[in-house]
């Protein structure tokens, strides 16, 4: 074959390959330009969106595929204005999600609902203005997530987005929205709320008694059990009612609702005192002060309280006689750390100390020492499956645990029915807390980078206890948010590891969360370090959704099914939807690198523990995230 002939048929090659690159990009390229084109500043700020290029494989700014498909846009605090074409944008069939968090849109809302593939919308921080028809929603029967918050729309709730069959999340706060809360028709599908800042009127509808105060604050006319704010009653007849039948109405109402208020307020309060007096008497053999943070702030000793019926909540606890000068090794602090100085029991009774809370472990008390040095102690229930002696060796074996991510105790003291575990204090507080609890600065600070950083650090922490404790059954054995502290650096701290092998109640060890994983509530088989595992990619996808899961005890009617959502999703290649939107507005960030996290958790919580990923492989796939 000449020379002439080969080059000719590479010239035809050539031509034919960038005709159909050509031509298979065009489909998608043409409806995005020309949505470009509707935006007052597009050319400035979507710059390589270009001609003749592939959104998909140019990396477009903002569009989200999968292979050559795109399925999203996230155009987040770009400062677009201008029309949206969204009849362009209906080209795009496998569109699923847009997000123009943070712009400068302005106007009515555009007409979104002719796009009715859509399962998330996310318009927050905008600027647009006015009614949204009653029947908007009617044709997009696939949405779950809706987000206009931090808008001025004014008007009724659309009715029809109450009855979305699919609707996990609404947010409609910070806008004008007046007139009353329309019903939803799917309660249970709901598992986020929020419609404070508007100007909402009347009862809080039933379906939505899940949902606490702060959803509704800010709506002064609303009212209902959430509120603590009754309604008025509705008219008992159509006739009308002379003034002084209307003033004896009035009178017998008001009266049972003060009656009715004072005595649950009475009731609530003798409740809550028996309950901290309790507590707080149970732990007078070990703490010599103790004041306990609640709603209130008043104060009342507990010798006094069982004499008098003051309210107060300042508790003085007795020191036992067991204690006074005895000085038995039984009555004294056993320091494993003293990296933070040495202390010794006379220095905790001394302290000033707040309960910080009750799980399934025991109380957790807050003290500062003389030398200011802030702790936390754990009095632990049920901890006698080992005995004194073998407690003691395996509390001096946590202490000489040293890795970044691993919180180490200081001190413990141990009896036959009480252990104490002496820990320093954390101010910035929980992983759970900085996720669902904060909304602060702290929380703020959640970005990307800082995400990721938290998972790095979880996963490496944990393989650091799967090193120690090998021999364990189940090496950590509770891992879970409210079990992650938070540097102020962002640096977590695995706590309440290996207790489980402590605990002599069978009904304890079975509220711990790698003793709630699959293989132990379904498949019926024990606990193992891949139960570790399940737990791991559970803290993973909470906090790569900011989703509360409802796999940990007692929450499953607030929290979300984040395991089976996230495996969904993934399965129908719509990772992007499982992402927290509050991580994207934080700035740019690769969504790519976050589905691959996203994939991670899922590969750690699968059904079958033999199918889970090896915590070796998890943990090396997440230090190649960035």
């Amino acid at each position: 074959m000449s020379t002439a002939v080969v080059s000719s048929l590479v010239l035809i090659l050539l031509t034919l390959f960038l005709f159909s690159t050509l031509c298979f990009s065009q489909p998608d390229a043409v409806p995005l330009l020309k949505f470009k084109k509707s935006l007052k500043n597009g050319d400035s700020k979507l710059k390589n969106w270009i001609p003749n290029s592939s959104p998909c494989r140019r990396k477009w700014v903002g569009v989200m595929c999968v292979g050559e498909t795109i399925i999203g846009l996230h155009l987040t605090n770009l400062g677009l204005s201008g029309s949206i074409d969204v009849e362009a944008l209906s080209q795009l069939r496998s569109l699923r999600t847009i997000r123009l968090v943070k712009n400068a849109f302005t106007g009515p809302i555009p007409e979104f609902n002719k796009l009715g593939g859509l399962k998330a919308i996310y318009l927050s921080n905008n600027q647009f203005t006015g009614e949204i028809p009653d029947t908007y929603f009617g044709s997009m029967r696939k949405l779950k997530k809706v987000w206009l918050n931090e808008n001025k729309f004014t008007g009724n709730i659309p009715s029809s987005l109450m009855q979305l069959s699919n609707l996990v999340e609404l947010h409609l706060q910070g806008n004008q929205f007046s007139g009353k809360i329309p019903e939803l028709k799917y309660p249970d599908v709901l598992k986020s709320l929020d419609l404070k800042g508007n100007q909402l009127e009347g009862n809080i509808p039933k379906s939505m008694s899940k949902f606490n105060a702060s959803t509704f604050e800010g709506n002064v006319r609303l009212c209902g059990e959430q509120l603590d704010k009754a309604c008025p009653p509705s008219p008992l007849s159509n006739k009308p009612t002379s003034p002084s039948t209307l003033t004896i109405i009035v009178t017998y109402v008001t009266f049972f609702v003060v009656f009715f208020f004072v005595i649950t307020k009475i009731a609530s309060t003798i409740e809550e005192r028996d309950e901290n007096l309790k507590n707080l008497t149970n732990f007078r053999e070990t703490l010599k002060k103790v004041h306990v943070v609640s709603g209130s702030t008043r104060h009342t000793s507990i010798e006094s309280s069982r004499k008098s019926s003051s309210n107060s909540l300042s508790l003085k606890i007795r020191q036992g006689s067991s204690q006074k000068g005895n000085k038995n090794k039984m009555d004294d602090l056993i320091m494993v750390n003293e990296e933070k100085g040495a202390f010794g029991f006379e220095d905790l009774m001394k302290a000033e100390a707040e309960v910080l809370g009750n799980g399934p472990l025991g109380l957790s008390y807050k003290a500062v020492l003389e030398n200011g040095l802030p702790v936390v102690v754990k009095r632990m229930r049920e901890m006698n499956k080992l005995g004194k002696d073998e407690f003691i060796v395996l509390m001096k074996r946590f202490g000489e645990f040293k890795h970044p991510n691993i919180l180490t105790p200081l001190a413990f003291h141990v009896r036959k029915e009480e252990k104490l575990i002496i820990s320093e204090y954390m101010p910035c507080g929980s992983l759970s807390y900085a996720l669902h609890g904060d909304r602060g600065f702290f929380h703020g600070r959640l970005n990307w980078q800082n995400r990721l950083k938290i998972i790095k650090g979880i996963a490496n922490g944990l393989g650091y206890i799967h090193t120690e404790l090998a021999t364990n059954v189940v090496p950590h054995g509770n891992l879970k948010s409210s079990n992650v502290l938070l540097t102020e650096s962002y640096d977590p701290l695995l706590s309440d590891y290996g207790f489980h092998t402590l605990v002599n109640s069978d009904r304890v060890v079975q509220g711990l969360l790698a003793f709630r994983s699959p293989e132990c509530l379904q498949i019926q088989q024990h606990a193992s370090p891949n139960s570790d595992v399940y737990c791991l990619g559970i803290v993973i996808l909470e906090i790569m959704t900011g989703k509360h899961p409802s796999q940990y005890l007692n929450d499953d009617d607030s929290g979300i099914d984040i395991v089976q959502w996230a495996e969904s999703s993934i399965s129908e290649n719509h990772g992007e939807e499982l992402i927290d939107p509050e991580i994207l507005s934080s700035g740019i960030a690769s969504i790519d690198q976050m589905i691959k996290i996203i994939r991670i958790g899922v590969a750690c919580t699968k059904n079958n523990p033999d199918q889970r990923l090896s915590l070796n492989d998890a943990i090396n796939i997440i230090q190649d995230v960035n």
